[in-house]
């Protein structure tokens, strides 16, 4: 079954809006993956209408705030990449930039939205190129073949994703080829400032005082992170804080390096990145990541042995990546920072789950000499309970701003925008008219779905 007409922004936010009985064949679909009818499970949500979260253990965090961490892994596809993979190709095909039989999608990625861009293209019937850099994680590679997509590999690892735009500018000279740059295009910001955003508005209800203190996204696309212009209108307190690896600090001092942290650190500052609600930046060790990881998913005794109940020990194994433990720790940095109590609220999100990620920590063993107990258990205590508030940025400064601005200027007139356009964006306005635009998609997508009935 092939539709051309998925979800509106609204039905992603409220998928309990939908009528029954598209609601029993939407749930029915969960059992056949490449059903068309998956695109309606585009959402954070559960068959409840509650968002899907977890929250962290003190055991594990070692601070008294709550660490609230919203989970990807249940989206179609498994992970939330998928929504702006789906809102960018379904608002240009509603604008008729996108023509079903005519055109091929490119999806330039590191790989959550590469996967999801494959997927999408699957369900709605296109054909996909999906230009990635050829040294990922191979159970991205295997997915995305899987989901009948083309790999076009350029070199390097994360923090070469330049090369990858580079690549998809120059497929684009060929006509039929139309991008979904996730980068660049705002139904990416779109989507997570209405459906994350107003996702982690609701995830905090009946946690702490049910506010929103702080909110940790690591960068790749910078699209997540467009969740907190949403929170900061119901929670103007709120901070907004943008984590990228410490091996390449391109926000917090212009750095470049490679790193593991599969999904961020791609060494720009996105064009759809709104800096002027990011408050602080904070840079995490990439191997502090992995190592959590691997706490997480073979220290189970550990973390007993630490206090941690063992039914809620086994339940957080497969429910977070690399990237995940990033914003996790993220954010509990930041409740050290801002010195957090129990009443205060911390939401991050883990943008996938383990099941991409068996090859990362084959790699971390045959890297350390060890992975026993005794080691993990080390681990456990200098990753997590030692987390130090190190390496935090406040950017909330006039000049702080600029330099996120000069950073973006300086990674974006290459590609061909104007000094006009990226000074446009200083101004909340520009954001706002941006997000504005979501109600004419919600009734454009609606109308034509109808005709399609």
């Amino acid at each position: 079954m092939k539709i051309p007409y998925g979800p509106t922004y609204n039905e992603m936010l409220h998928p309990e809006t939908l009528d029954n009985e598209l609601k029993a064949l939407v749930n029915k679909a969960k059992d056949e993956e490449l059903d068309a009818l998956n695109l309606f499970n585009i959402t954070w949500k559960d068959d409840h209408g509650k968002v899907r979260k977890i929250v962290l253990p003190k055991e594990l965090t070692g601070v008294e705030a709550n660490i609230v961490v919203m989970l990807g892994m249940y989206f179609p596809s498994g992970s939330h990449k998928v929504g702006p993979a789906y809102s960018t190709l379904i608002e240009g095909c509603v604008d008729k930039e996108i023509i079903p039989g005519k055109h091929t999608i490119l999806g330039p990625s590191t790989g959550n939205f590469g996967i999801g861009v494959s997927y999408i293209c699957n369900l709605m019937g296109y054909e996909a190129i999906v230009i990635m850099p050829d040294n990922m994680s191979k159970e991205r590679y295997e997915r995305i073949r899987r989901y009948g997509a083309t790999l076009d590999l350029t070199p390097g690892t994360e923090s070469d994703v330049i090369l990858t735009l580079e690549r998809t500018y120059e497929l684009m000279k060929e006509k039929n080829n139309k991008a979904l740059a996730q980068f660049e295009l705002m139904p990416n910001y779109r989507f997570h400032r209405h459906v994350t955003g107003n996702s982690a508005i609701e995830a905090v209800k009946g946690i702490g005082n049910g506010r929103i203190a702080a909110f940790t996204s690591a960068l790749g696309s910078s699209g997540t992170i467009a969740a907190g212009d949403q929170i900061k209108v119901a929670f103007p307190e709120a901070k907004v804080v943008a984590l990228e690896p410490y091996e390449c600090a391109t926000l917090t001092d212009g750095g470049r390096g490679q790193h593991r942290i599969e999904g961020i650190g791609d060494k720009m500052c996105t064009l759809i990145h709104n800096v002027i609600n990011t408050d602080f930046v904070v840079m995490i060790e990439d191997d502090d990541c992995v190592k959590g990881l691997k706490v997480i998913q073979d220290g189970t005794d550990v973390l007993v042995e630490s206090g941690m109940d063992e039914s809620v020990a086994k339940s957080l194994v497969g429910l977070f990546g690399v990237s995940g433990i990033c914003n996790i720790l993220g954010a509990i940095k930041m409740a050290k920072y801002l010195k957090l109590g129990a009443d205060d609220n911390v939401v991050t999100v883990a943008t996938d789950g383990f099941d991409r990620y068996d090859s990362v920590l084959e790699d971390l063993d045959a890297r350390c000499l060890e992975t026993s107990p005794h080691v993990l258990e080390r681990w456990k205590r200098d990753i997590f309970d030692q987390a130090c508030t190190n390496h935090i940025t406040d950017f909330r400064s006039s000049v702080m701003k600029e330099q996120l601005f000069n950073q973006k200027e300086k990674d974006w007139i290459p590609f061909g925008y104007k000094k006009e356009y990226l000074d446009s964006m200083k101004v909340q306005g520009f954001w706002d008219h941006e997000y504005e635009k979501i109600e004419y998609y919600n009734e454009k997508i609606k109308r034509l779905r109808n005709q399609e009935v």
